[in-house]
């Protein structure tokens, strides 16, 4: 196939319009096998590491094919993360923007009641983590009998955070008549097995994920004595001088100690663990992807759900003791046809764990030698400009696709019984705006949020000021959010 555009897929304007928008030139290996496999409705099981594109290698056609004027959720997509939820549920709405796609993410540590009301209004997609899900299916908050769609994202992972039982559940509740799609880095016999169950003669699909490893990521390792260790990782990180970096570790409480002596030593930094709440977990994501600061030191939870195609440099702190997980980790760099660095430091003790990662990856990591001091003070001069001058700021690759469109507030919703048909009648009977004009509408009790797209936003905003709906006269302005 030719790789291109995405017009050889079989794909509507509204959504080649969007990935124009999002800045998509030509497809991925994964989204060119994937996407028209996918647009014919077979199951399909991919291996393929993260960064190769595959959200939109599913977001793109069920973005597609369900149909807009279904109220019921029409795809579930599992996540192993809240982060990654988050993050597929906002490519899903970037993709189907001009589809008007309305998509949910429900996770645990989030209110309950905000995503009950969420889901009972017009929702074509649901992404969420096992737990959540489930909890909504055994309370009846979330209507499954036009789910056609199923995919589990990140499975390995899924799978190794414990929720088999949860997503077997899951899928005993959800319509058997479906298109199953499961995306994973890693085919363990458990992800083998769950195939074999829930799927239907589905297309195996690998992306050459070593190629990648080796190709795009350099990788070394350090053997210190644990106490020396955070004294090597200053050391590095002078030499290596990165521009975006993750320092992985094993425990919270590691993060917390790694990222109060890097404070100590004024690095640009800040941290993400599971024992955060969630808004800070999110505010730290957001910061680190619009490179505010230069070092995020994190567990395992932002091995997933980090689409940033900059980071140049992963560090294990801590060795990791799941092979697959260094995986993982690794994939946060050399993303985006980029290359990037995997340092590992591990002690002496800990050869079990990286003979099994060597094994797992098919190579040997190279031995680095210790940094001299001599080294070190070399390095100590650009060091420290980097670290006194401010990151560039990244762009949202959301900014393009979003730049006509204007999200506006009313101040009224349910509790004045006001309805989308409501709003729509009134909005097309202002000249020159038609229902291709109008996006994704969000009823809550008190207010109403409504995307106008196409650039239309001020001029609608102005008229609805001598307009009313359903007979009322709302207050109305350019949203906050």
């Amino acid at each position: 196939m030719n790789s291109k555009k995405f017009t050889q897929f079989k794909i509507s304007n509204s959504i080649l319009q969007a990935l124009e928008g999002l800045g998509y030139t030509e497809p991925t290996e994964v989204q060119q096998k994937v996407v028209p496999v996918a647009l014919e409705k077979n199951d399909v099981t991919v291996k393929s590491q993260t960064g190769s594109g595959k959200t939109a290698a599913f977001g793109i056609p069920i973005c597609e094919l369900v149909e807009w004027e279904e109220n019921k959720p029409q795809a579930l997509i599992l996540t192993p993360t809240r982060e990654l939820a988050d993050q597929v549920k906002e490519d899903i709405t970037n993709i189907g923007r001009f589809k008007r796609i309305k998509a949910a993410a429900v996770y645990g540590k989030h209110p309950f009641a905000y995503q009950q009301a969420e889901l009972k209004q017009k929702c074509h997609v649901v992404v969420g983590t096992p737990g959540r899900v489930l909890d909504h299916i055994e309370r009846g908050t979330m209507q499954l009998e036009r789910i056609e769609f199923l995919v589990l994202d990140e499975a390995d992972e899924m799978l190794n955070m414990g929720f088999i039982e949860q997503v077997e559940a899951i899928i005993g509740k959800i319509p058997e008549h479906r298109t199953t799609m499961l995306f994973s880095a890693t085919l363990p016999e458990h992800i083998i097995s769950l195939q074999k169950k829930y799927m239907t003669d589905p297309q195996y699909i690998e992306i050459a994920s070593a190629a990648t490893l080796t190709d795009q990521i350099e990788h070394s390792l350090y053997t210190v004595e644990e106490q020396k260790k955070f004294s090597l990782l200053r050391d590095v990180t002078i030499i290596e001088n990165p521009d975006s970096c993750i320092i992985f570790c094993r425990t919270k409480d590691n993060v917390d100690f790694v990222m109060e002596q890097l404070e100590k030593l004024d690095y640009t930094c800040d941290k993400l663990h599971g024992g955060m709440v969630q808004e800070d977990r999110f505010a730290v994501m957001n910061e680190f992807k619009r490179g505010e600061f230069r070092y995020l030191v994190a567990t395992d939870v932002a091995a997933r759900g980090i689409d940033i195609d900059s980071i140049t440099h992963v560090i294990n702190y801590d060795i990791p003791l799941e092979k697959e997980s260094y995986v993982h980790r690794a994939g946060r760099t050399g993303r985006a046809g980029k290359t990037g660095k995997v340092i590992t430091l591990a002690t002496p003790y800990e050869d079990k764990f990286l003979r099994e990662i060597e094994k797992f990856i098919g190579f040997a990591i190279d031995h680095g030698n210790l940094p001299s001091s001599q080294e070190i003070e070399k390095a100590q001069k650009a060091f420290t400009e980097k670290m006194e001058s401010l990151p560039p700021l990244k762009k949202n690759k959301n900014e393009q696709v979003n730049k006509d469109i204007m999200k506006l507030y009313f101040n009224g919703g349910k509790k004045k019984k006001l309805r989308a048909f409501d709003f729509v009648g009134t909005l097309t009977s202002i000249p020159d705006v038609t229902a291709e004009d109008i996006g994704i509408i969000k009823i809550q009790d008190t207010v109403t949020y409504i995307d106008i797209l196409n650039g239309k936003g001020p001029m609608v905003l102005k008229a609805m000021k001598g307009k009313t709906v359903k007979g009322k006269t709302l207050k109305v302005h350019k949203a906050k959010k």
